[in-house]
C-alpha cells in the first residue's frame, strides 16, 4: 500500500516539475545549444546566477546529455551530468556538499576539471594530465589524452545515487542517496543495501542479492565482481565478461524494449529500475516490496506492523514527542564501561524481531537474559532480540531499525540513546522520530520537487 502511495507520489511530484520547466523556461534545445561539444586545456566558466536552475557547459555529441552547474533547491549549487529530455541528474560532483547557489563558483579545465568555490577547491579529478573532456552519447564524462592511454579520467568510475545501461558499477565504488544515508555495494559474490551510519560505525545490510550462478560461476581468485545494467532489461553480475554470473530481470526483460535505462538508489532507501520511453521515465523494477523492509518506513525505534506498515514505538521520547529520535555519537561505553542513565537508557519489548535477521549475525544463547547480557557488556551493541524458538540471540550494531512484529517467542532489548537526551545535556532540543519523519518527508517531497523540476 505505501509502496503504491509513494509511487503516486512520485508522479505527482513529476506532474508538478514539468509545470515548473514551463515556468523556469527550462529549453532543452535552446540548452543545448549554448554548451559546447569539447572542453580544452585553459577552458573556464563562471557561475551564472541568472540561469534559474541549470547552467549548461559541455554537450554530447546527440544534445541528450549536458554537463553543467545544476541548482538542486532554491540555495544550492552542483556540478551534475543531466538527461536532457527529462532534466533528471544521473551523475553529480558533491552530492553530499553541495555548494551554495549565490556563491561565486566556477568551472576549469587544465588537464583536470576543477570545481572552485569562492577562490576555493571544492571538487576536480585529481590529478588527471588531460588534453580534453567530453561528454559522450552514453552521459559518460571523460578527460582523454591524445596518446595512450587515452582516457584518463571518467564519471562512469565514480557514480553517485544512479547507473545508467552499460555502465559498471565496480566493486571500488557504491550508489548514495542523495542524503548519503543508504547505499549500494558489492561483496564477493553479491549486492547489497545498507545504512550507513552517521558515526564510525559498521553499515547496516537492509537487503542483500546473492549471484546464483546458473551460466557462469565467480571464482574466488578470479578477482572481483561488477555489475552492470543491460539494454534488454536486467542487471547483472559479472567476474569477466561473457555469460553473467547473475541476472535480477526487470519487469520488461526480453521484452524487446530497447530504451535508454537506468537504476537509481532513491531516497526512501528502495532501489528502483527505469526506462525512458521517449517523453517520461517508466518504472521497471522495484528491489524493495514490503514497506516493512524499507529502513525508512518507520525509523529508528520503532516497530512496523505488517502486512499494513503501521508504525508504533519501541522507545518513546523522554519528551513526549513520539518515539524516540537515535542519536549514534561516538559510542556506548564512558571511561566506567556501561553506564544507564548517562549514555544511554534501555528499552525491552517482547513479540518483536529485525525484518533483516536472516542478514545480522547471531549468537546461541540460553535465554531471553543471557542474550540481554551479552549485548549489555558489549559496547558496539545497541540491541539484541533472542528467539526462543531457535535459541539464536541477534545482535545489532546500530540503533534498533528495521523491526517488525513478530509472535511471543521474540524477545528485544534495546540501548536509546536520543536525540532528546542529548538536548538536556546542552545538545539543544530536537523533536522524535514522529517528527523527524515528517520532517524527512517534507524534505523528500522539497528535494523530490527540486529534482522534479529537471524531470517530466
Amino acid at each position: 500500500m505505501e509502496a503504491a502511495m509513494a509511487a503516486k507520489l512520485i508522479v505527482m511530484v513529476r506532474m508538478a516539475a514539468a509545470a515548473l520547466l514551463v515556468l523556469f523556461g527550462f529549453c532543452a534545445g535552446e540548452t543545448a545549444a549554448a554548451s559546447r561539444k569539447e572542453l580544452q586545456r585553459g577552458f573556464s566558466v563562471a557561475h551564472d546566477t541568472s540561469y534559474s536552475q541549470f547552467q549548461p557547459v559541455l554537450s554530447d555529441p546527440t544534445g541528450v546529455f549536458v554537463l553543467g552547474f545544476l541548482r538542486i533547491n532554491s540555495t544550492m549549487l552542483d556540478l551534475a551530468v543531466i538527461h536532457l529530455p527529462s532534466s533528471f541528474p544521473l551523475w553529480r560532483a558533491i552530492p553530499d556538499r553541495p555548494a551554495p547557489w549565490s556563491a561565486a563558483a566556477s568551472l576549469s579545465f587544465n588537464g583536470s576539471l576543477v570545481l572552485t568555490i569562492n577562490q576555493q577547491v571544492l571538487w576536480s579529478t585529481a590529478a588527471a594530465a588531460g588534453d580534453r573532456a567530453v561528454l559522450l552519447n552514453t552521459s559518460n564524462l571523460q578527460i582523454k589524452t591524445d596518446s595512450s592511454p587515452g582516457v584518463v579520467w571518467q564519471s562512469f568510475d565514480y557514480p553517485s545515487d544512479t547507473i545508467v545501461q552499460d555502465q559498471n558499477l565496480t566493486s571500488s565504488a557504491a550508489l548514495y542517496t542523495i542524503d548519503q544515508r543508504f547505499s549500494m555495494r558489492l561483496g564477493s559474490n553479491y549486492f547489497a543495501l545498507y545504512i550507513e551510519p552517521p558515526s564510525a560505525a559498521a553499515a547496516a545490510m537492509y537487503w542483500k542479492h546473492t549471484a546464483l550462478e546458473a551460466k557462469a560461476q565467480i571464482e574466488p581468485a578470479g578477482g572481483p565482481i561488477y555489475a552492470r545494467v543491460e539494454p534488454d532489461g536486467y542487471l547483472a553480475m559479472y567476474q569477466k565478461e561473457g555469460a553473467p554470473a547473475d541476472v535480477m530481470s526487470f519487469d520488461t526483460f526480453n521484452h524487446g524494449i530497447r530504451a535508454f535505462r537506468r537504476i537509481t538508489l532513491e531516497p526512501d532507501s528502495n532501489l528502483r529500475a527505469y526506462y525512458w520511453d521517449g517523453s517520461r521515465w517508466i518504472l521497471d523494477y522495484t528491489t524493495i516490496t514490503d514497506s516493512c523492509q524499507l529502513p525508512t518506513t518507520c525509523g529508528a525505534y520503532s516497530v512496523c506492523v505488517p502486512p499494513s506498515g503501521r508504525c508504533t514505538c519501541l522507545a518513546n521520547a523522554t519528551d513526549g514527542s513520539g518515539c524516540a529520535a537515535a542519536s549514534v555519537g561516538d559510542g556506548l561505553c564512558g571511561t566506567t564501561g556501561r553506564e544507564i542513565g548517562g549514555l544511554y537508557w534501555e528499552a525491552r519489548r517482547q513479540s518483536v524481531e529485525p525484518a533483516n535477521k536472516e542478514l545480522l549475525g547471531f549468537e546461541h544463547a540460553l535465554s531471553a537474559e543471557d542474550c540481554e547480557a551479552r549485548c549489555a557488556r558489549n559496547c558496539s551493541c545497541w540491541g539484541a532480540v533472542y528467539s526462543s524458538g531457535t535459541g539464536y540471540c541477534y545482535i545489532m550494531d546500530y540503533p534498533a531499525q528495521l523491526m517488525v512484529a513478530a509472535d511471543e517467542r521474540k524477545a528485544g532489548y534495546f540501548k536509546v540513546r536520543s536525540t532528546e537526551e542529548a538536548a538536556g545535556r546542552g545538545g539543544g532540543r530536537a523533536a522524535g522520530v514522529t517528527a523527524a519523519l515528517l520532517a524527512i518527508g517534507v524534505a523528500v517531497v522539497v528535494v523530490a520537487a527540486a529534482f522534479g523540476a529537471y524531470r517530466v
